[in-house]
C-alpha cells in the first residue's frame, strides 16, 4: 500500500481492535492533532468515526483506523488522518499537522495545545493498540510513508499523531573508512560487548549516551555485508526492531509499494501464505506494519513481551530477505495488478490492492495536488516519479521488473536495521547474524543512493485538473499552492532547528500570520500544502489555498509573497516567539508519542539522516542545537534569526513551483473511460484461447486465494501460548472524589512533571436545533477573542502558558441504556509549576470568549464545509459508517449530526446564513456556553503524579468555584434516527467505500467476551481473504460496538460494490461452517489479548479510565470479560452466526460510491439503494 499506507498504505497494517467506544462528531474544532487522534484511537474496533482525544492531535474520527493511515508523503498536503509521526529532532517541534484532514491547517492550532498525545482507548473496556497507527506531532513534520498497509482487523484504530519521517537535520560527514561518526564517547560498559560483537561478526562503529532519551546507542556494521545496526538500550519495556531499505524507483509501475505489501505474503521459513496476517490474529504486537516513502521502505514492529518481539523480528527478516513472492507470480498479480475476467463473454477488468489503493489516491484533489507538487519539484531525480503507483502506469510493471527490484535492493548491504528496548543487545546481534551471515557484500548501497535535485534558475507554473462534482459553483473549487526546493545539499543541524521553528511560527496555529491572513482574506476556504516538509534528502516549503476562485488565484499567489515579505521586514511578536519555544520545551520534556512506540519514533528519526549516509546519532541529539539556537534568539533576536531564512530560503529561491488545480467534473467519468476502452483493445487483441486461459487464470488465483494455508504451515509461525497470558486485566489506579458538588478522578501516575486533565460538561441538556452548532461552538472557544485579548493573544497565551487545551464532544451509546452517553470534553496538559494557569486559561476560554467575530465564524464555516469534502472522497468509510450508526441508534444520530453527511448539509445552508442572520447564530452559540457550563452533570478527571495530583486540588478547587452553578432544565429526548433503508452516497470516485450494519441486541444477544475473539478472527480471515485479497480493495473489516450492539463491516477504496456487500451476508454461514483446531482458536484469543492490553502512556491511561467511567465499563466487568475471552469455544462462534445474521436480514448498507457504480447496482437489484449526492 504504499501510497497511503503501507501495507496499509505501506503497509501500515493498523490492527483495528473491536471494542468501539464512541462515536464523536467531526470536530471542526478540533485543531489539528488533537482531533484526529483522539478519534482514531478511540475505539479500536470500531470502524466508524469517533473521537477520543489521542496522541495530541486532534483527529476526528474515523475509525477503521486504517483508515486512518496516513497517506503517501507524497501528498504533502494533510493526509486524512493518517499521520505519520515524525518526531524527528525538529519534529519535536509541534507543527501544524501534515496529516490535517483535507490538508485544512485548522488542527493545527492545537497541534501543539493538544498534543496530549492520549492514544485514547480505542476501546474502553480494552485499551488502544497502537498498531499500526503513525503521526507525528511535532512541530517538523515529516513527509508521510507513501503508504500503509491496511489491516484486517475486525476493527480499525487510529491513533494520534502520524508516524512522519524524521527530520533529517543534518550536514554531511566525511567519510573515512564507513562514514564518520560525531563522537561523543561512552564509557564501555566491558569489553563483553565487544567480544560478542566480534566473535558474531560485527564491528563497533560508534558507541554513545543518548541523554535526550535516557539510553545507549551502540553503531554496529557486519563485516562480511556492511549492514549497519543501531543498537538502543534504556528501561522501555515498548521494545521496538525495524529493517529499512533504500528503494528508489525510476518510473511510477510503483514497485516498492507492491513489493512492500507482498513481501509479507510468505516467506521461505513461514510458507504460508499471509504470515503477516497470522501475526495479526496472535500476537501482542504494539506495533506491526510497514511502509513505502519515495525513497526507502520500511518494516518496524513493537511488543512488551520479549518472547512475542523476538518472533516478530524473526517473521520479519524472513520476510523482506527470503519472501516466496519473487517466486510466486500469483502474489504478484494479488497485491500489484492482473487482468480479471471470470468468463470470455465479460469485459475484462484490472484487479489488484495496490492497483485499487491508488485508484483511490488519485481520486483525491489533496493527494493529486501533493504528487503534482513533488514531481515538479524534483523532476530529475527519484521523486520525480510515484513509488506508490499511478493506477495508469502499474499495469505496464512486469513480473521480471519486480523480482529484479528485490534482488537489487533487498540486501543487507543495503539495509539499515534498528533495535531498541529493555531486551538483551546481545541477543539482538545473535538474531541478526544468523540472518545476515547468508549474504555477501553486494553493490547495493552504490545503486541505491538517492540523487540530489540541481535548484532551478526559473520559476516553473503547473496547470492540473482533479475530479471534481457538478454541484455548485466549479468557478470557486480551484486550488493553488506555492512550493519551494529549499537547498541541494543537506542543511546545518542548527538551520533545519531554525525552519522548523519558523515553519511553526509561520503557519503552526490559527493565530500563526500566514496561516491567519491567508484565511482572513476570504480568498480561499482552506489551506493546503504541508508547510516545510523534510524528511527527503532535501527539504521544501509548499503553503497555499483550496476553494479559490478562478479570478484570485493569482490574488493568493500575490498575498503569500507579500505577507512573506513583511514577515522577513517586520519578523515576529516576542509573544509568538515564546509560545513556540514553550510548546517546543513542553514536547521535548513530555516526550508524547501516543500510542506510536517511542522506539519507532526515534528510528524514523534517526534514519532520516541514516538512510542517506549522515549520521544516526545526529537526530537523537537535540539538546545542544536547541540551546543554540535559543540563545541566539535571545542575544540576537528572532527577527535576526528568522529573517534571512525567509529571504534565502523562499523569497530569493528560484526553485519555485506554482501548481495550480482546476476542477473537471467530467475527469473521473473520462478517465474510468479511457480505462475501459484499453481493456477492450486487450480483450480484442485476444484469440478465444487467450481469453479462455485467462479466464481460467483468474479462476485459479480465486481458488488459491480462497484456499487455506495447510496446519502445518500455520505451525511454522511462532505463537505464544496462553499460559504467557496475564489472567487479570491492566489497573489503572482511579480515586473518586468531589470538591463543591463535582465529581473529580484522580490518577496518580507518573507524568514527567506534566498534569492532564479533562473537564466534561453533559451536551444532554442541549436543545435537539443546536446541536449541529457544537462543533463549530468548540472551535469558536479556541479561535475567537475575549472582551480584553484578540484571538492571537489568546493563542499565543495559551502556548506561553501550557501544552495545549482541545474541545470537542464526545457520544457513545451506553449498555443497557435507551440514552446516550454525550459530552462536551475540554482537555489541557501542563507542566505542574503552570497548573494554575491551566485551569485560568480553561476558565477563560468557556467563560470569557465573546462571539462577535462574525468574518472568523465565517472562515470556520468554509474550513469545516472544505473538510467535510474532503472526507467524502477520501474517508467514505468512515461516513457511511456514521451513516449507518444513525439508522440504528440515538448515539449514532448525534454524531452523524455533527460530523457526517447531515452535518455537511447543515454546513452548505450555515454558510449561506452567516451573513443573513449572524446576531441569531452568535446568539445560539451563547446559549450553548449558558446551557453546557454548569457544575450540574460536571465531571473533571486528572492524571499526574500524586504530589502533584494533590498540589493541583486547591486550583480545581478555585477553577470549580467559577463555574456557574445553575440548573440547565432537560430539554426532551433526542429519540432521533435517520429514515433506515439502503442509501448511496454519491461523489466522483473511482473506488468506494460500502458498508453494512445491524442491531445484534435485538435479537436477544448477550454480551459474551468472545464477541471480541470472533469479531477481530472475522476481519482477519474472511473479511481479509473475500474483500481485501479476493475482491481487490485496500480494506475490509468489521466492527462490534459493543455498547449500542451494532455490528458493522466497511470496506475501504473498493473497486466492487454489491459484490461486497454478499461477501458481507455470507459472514453468518462461514462462522457456521467454521472449523477450528485448538492452535488457531489459542491464537485468536492471544491476539484479541493483545489489542485488550494495548500499550499506553500514563495520560491515555488516565482518559481511558474517564472514558469507562463515563460508559459504566467497570474493572468487574473487565475481568470477566478477559474470562470469557480466554475461554472463547468454538460453540461461541456458532453461536454468534445466529446473532450476526440480522445484519444480513434486516441490516442497512450505505456506500460513498461512484455514480456509475450506484446506477449499475440499482439495475442489477432494482432500487436497492436510495441516492443522496453529496459532491
Amino acid at each position: 500500500m504504499a501510497s497511503e499506507s503501507g501495507r496499509f498504505g505501506t503497509r501500515i497494517r493498523s490492527l483495528w481492535h473491536r471494542n468501539p467506544v464512541a462515536k464523536v462528531p467531526e470536530s471542526s474544532h478540533l485543531p489539528n492533532t488533537a482531533a484526529i487522534a483522539m478519534d482514531l484511537c478511540r475505539d479500536p474496533q470500531r470502524v466508524h468515526p469517533m473521537a477520543y482525544s489521542v496522541e495530541g492531535i486532534s483527529l476526528v474520527v474515523f475509525k477503521p483506523t486504517w483508515i486512518f493511515q496516513a497517506h503517501r508523503p507524497h501528498s504533502k498536503i494533510l493526509r486524512n488522518r493518517l499521520f505519520i509521526f515524525k518526531l524527528h529532532l525538529l519534529s519535536l517541534l509541534p507543527k501544524k499537522s501534515k496529516t490535517r484532514a483535507a490538508g485544512d491547517m485548522e488542527g493545527v492550532a492545537l497541534l501543539r495545545s493538544l498534543s496530549c498525545s492520549t492514544t485514547v482507548c480505542r476501546r474502553l473496556l480494552f485499551s488502544p493498540r497502537s498498531s499500526s497507527r503513525l503521526f507525528s506531532s511535532n512541530l517538523r513534520r515529516p513527509r508521510r510513508p507513501q503508504q500503509f498497509r491496511p489491516l484486517p482487523c475486525a476493527s480499525s484504530p487510529l491513533w494520534r499523531n502520524r508516524p512522519a519521517p524524521p527530520l533529517r537535520l543534518g550536514r554531511g560527514f566525511p567519510i573515512t573508512s564507513i562514514r564518520a561518526i560525531s563522537t561523543s564517547p561512552v564509557e564501555r560498559e566491558s569489553d563483553r560487548r565487544n567480544d560478542v560483537a566480534e566473535k558474531l561478526g560485527f564491528e563497533i562503529i560508534s558507541e554513545q549516551t543518548i541523554d535526550e532519551c535516557k539510553s545507549t546507542a551502540v553503531l554496529y556494521r557486519h563485516r562480511k555485508t556492511g549492514a549497519e545496526i543501531m543498537s538502543v538500550s534504556n528501561d522501555d519495556e515498548n521494545k521496538v526492531f525495524g529493517i529499512v531499505f533504500r528503494t528508489p524507483p525510476n518510473d511510477s509501475t510503483g514497485i516498492p509499494h507492491i513489493l512492500e505489501h507482498s513481501v509479507l505474503c510468505g516467506s521461505k521459513k513461514y510458507p504460508l501464505k499471509e504470515p503477516f496476517v497470522e501475526l495479526l490474529k496472535g500476537s501482542l504486537h504494539t506495533f506491526l506494519n510497514a511502509f513505502t516513502y519515495p525513497d526507502r521502505t520500511c518494516y518496524p514492529v513493537a511488543s512488551t513481551n520479549t518472547k512475542d518481539f523476538y518472533n516478530l523480528v524473526d517473521v520479519y527478516l524472513d520476510a523482506v530477505l527470503f519472501p516466496k513472492c519473487i517466486e510466486d507470480f500469483q502474489t504478484f498479480q494479488q497485491e500489484g495488478w492482473h487482468y480479471e475476467l471470470n468468463n470470455p463473454e465479460e469485459d475484462i477488468s484490472y484487479k489488484g490492492v495496490v492497483f485499487n489503493e491508488m485508484k483511490g489516491v488519485y481520486s483525491q484533489p489533496d493527494n493529486i495536488l501533493g504528487r503534482v507538487t513533488q514531481q515538479a519539484l524534483f523532476p530529475e531525480n527519484t521523486y520525480g516519479v510515484d513509488s506508490g503507483g499511478d493506477p495508469k502506469v502499474i499495469p505496464k510493471l512486469t513480473f521480471e521488473e519486480f523480482k529484479d527490484f528485490h534482488r537489487k535492493y533487498y540486501h543487507p548491504s543495503n539495509a539499515r536495521i534498528w533495535f531498541y528496548g529493555d531486551d538483551d543487545p546481545n541477543e539482538r546481534l545473535r538474531i541478526i547474524s544468523e540472518y545476515l551471515d547468508q549474504f555477501e557484500s553486494s553493490s547495493a548501497p552504490n545503486e541505491s543512493k538517492i540523487l540530489p535535485q540541481k535548484l532551478f534558475k526559473e520559476p516553473l507554473r503547473i496547470v492540473e485538473k482533479y475530479p471534481a462534482g457538478d454541484g455548485g459553483d466549479l468557478k470557486k473549487k480551484h486550488m493553488v499552492c506555492l512550493n519551494w526546493l529549499l537547498s541541494e545539499k543537506p542543511l546545518d543541524l542548527e538551520i533545519e532547528l531554525a525552519l522548523g521553528f519558523l515553519d511553526y511560527l509561520l503557519l503552526g496555529t490559527p493565530a500563526s500570520p500566514l496561516r491567519k491572513i491567508l484565511l482572513e482574506s476570504g480568498l480561499g476556504e482552506a489551506i493546503v500544502g504541508g508547510g516545510i516538509e523534510d524528511e527527503l534528502l532535501q527539504p521544501q516549503f509548499s503553503i497555499g489555498l483550496k476553494g479559490v476562485s478562478q479570478d484570485d488565484i493569482h490574488k493568493v499567489e500575490e498575498l503569500i509573497i507579500e505577507t512573506l515579505k513583511n514577515l522577513a521586514e517586520e519578523g515576529f511578536t516576542s509573544e509568538a516567539v515564546e509560545a513556540s519555544m514553550n510548546t517546543i520545551e513542553f514536547s521535548l520534556r513530555e516526550n508524547n508519542t501516543g500510542s506510536f512506540p517511542r522506539g519507532l519514533s526515534l528510528m524514523l528519526r534517526s534514519i532520516g539522516k541514516w538512510i542517506y549516509d549522515l549520521d544516526p546519532f545526529e537526530p537523537l541529539r537535540y539538546e545542544k542545537p536547541l540551546q543554540s539556537l535559543k540563545a541566539r534568539i535571545a542575544e540576537q533576536g528572532s527577527k535576526a534569526v528568522f529573517s534571512p531564512l525567509i529571504e534565502k530560503f523562499i523569497l530569493n529561491n528560484p526553485h519555485c513551483v506554482t501548481v495550480e488545480m482546476q476542477p473537471d467534473p467530467d475527469k473521473a467519468s473520462r478517465d474510468e473511460a479511457d480505462e475501459k476502452e484499453i481493456l477492450k483493445k486487450v480483450k480484442e487483441s485476444m484469440t478465444e484461447e487467450d481469453l479462455a486461459e485467462l479466464a481460467r487464470a483468474t479462476q485459479e488465483l480465486r481458488l488459491k486465494q480462497e484456499t487455506p494455508d495447510p496446519p502445518e504451515a500455520l505451525r511454522s509461525v511462532p505463537c505464544l501460548s496462553l499460559h504467557d497470558i496475564p489472567k487479570k486485566p491492566i489497573h489503572i489506579p482511579t480515586d473518586i472524589g468531589e470538591i463543591n458538588g463535582v465529581k473529580v478522578l484522580q490518577h496518580d501516575l507518573f507524568t514527567n512533571d506534566v498534569l492532564y486533565s479533562e473537564i466534561v460538561f453533559d451536551l444532554s441538556y442541549l436543545k435537539k436545533e443546536l446541536l449541529q452548532l457544537v462543533p463549530l461552538f468548540c472551535q469558536s472557544l479556541l479561535e475567537m477573542g475575549t472582551k480584553d485579548m484578540d484571538f492571537v493573544q489568546l493563542n499565543q497565551l495559551i502556548g506561553r502558558k501550557t501544552g495545549g487545551i482541545s474541545v470537542y464532544p464526545f457520544t457513545s451509546s451506553v449498555r443497557g441504556s435507551a440514552d446516550p452517553c454525550t459530552h462536551l470534553i475540554v482537555r489541557g496538559k501542563a507542566m505542574a509549576a503552570r497548573v494554575e494557569d491551566l485551569f485560568n486559561l480553561i476558565n477563560c476560554v468557556l467563560q470569557d470568549v465573546q462571539f462577535t467575530d462574525q468574518l472568523r465564524f465565517k472562515q470556520f464555516v468554509s474550513q469545516s464545509k472544505a473538510r467535510m469534502e474532503s472526507q467524502l472522497r477520501g474517508s467514505g468509510h468512515g461516513i457511511a459508517a456514521r451513516r449507518m450508526d444513525a439508522k440504528l441508534n440515538v448515539a449514532g444520530w448525534i454524531s452523524e449530526q455533527m460530523g457526517g453527511v447531515s452535518y455537511f448539509e447543515f454546513i452548505q445552508n450555515l454558510e449561506k446564513r452567516v451573513d443573513e442572520d449572524w446576531e441569531g447564530i452568535s446568539s445560539s452559540l451563547d446559549e450553548i456556553r449558558r446551557t453546557l457550563l454548569s457544575r450540574e452533570g460536571c465531571l473533571i478527571n486528572v492524571t499526574a503524579d500524586g504530589k502533584n495530583l494533590t498540589n493541583s486540588m486547591k486550583y480545581l478547587d478555585k477553577f470549580i468555584c467559577l463555574l456557574p452553578n445553575t440548573q440547565p432544565l432537560k430539554t426532551g429526548s433526542w429519540q432521533s434516527l435517520i429514515s433506515p433503508g439502503n442509501e448511496a452516497i454519491v461523489i466522483p470516485t473511482q473506488v468506494n467505500y460500502v458498508g453494512k450494519a445491524g442491531n445484534i441486541y435485538e435479537t436477544g444477544y448477550q454480551l459474551h467476551g468472545s464477541a471480541y475473539v470472533i469479531s477481530k478472527y472475522i476481519g482477519n480471515t474472511w473479511l481479509w481473504d473475500r474483500v481485501r485479497v479476493s475482491g481487490g480493495a485496500y480494506g475490509g473489516f468489521c466492527d462490534f460496538d459493543t455498547h449500542s450492539g451494532v455490528f458493522s463491516y466497511l470496506s475501504y477504496r473498493d473497486p466492487n460494490l454489491l459484490k461486497t456487500i454478499d461477501v458481507y451476508d455470507g459472514t453468518a454461514n462461514f462462522l457456521r461452517d467454521l472449523e477450528l483446531d485448538n492452535d488457531t482458536l489459542s491464537k485468536a484469543i492471544i491476539g484479541t489479548i493483545g489489542d485488550v492490553d494495548s500499550y499506553q502512556l500514563p495520560d491515555a491511561k488516565g482518559y481511558t479510565s474517564l472514558l469507562r467511567y463515563l460508559l459504566g465499563v467497570t474493572d468487574e466487568e473487565r475481568q470477566i470479560r478477559r474470562e470469557e475471552i480466554l475461554s472463547t469455544s468454538l460453540t461461541h462462534f456458532k453461536e454468534f452466526a445466529d446473532a450476526i445474521e440480522t445484519v444480513k436480514n434486516k441490516g442497512v448498507a450505505v456506500a460513498v460510491a461512484s455514480p456509475e457504480d450506484v446506477a449499475a447496482a440499482n439495475e442489477e437489484r432494482s432500487g436497492f439503494f436510495h441516492v443522496k449526492k453529496a459532491l
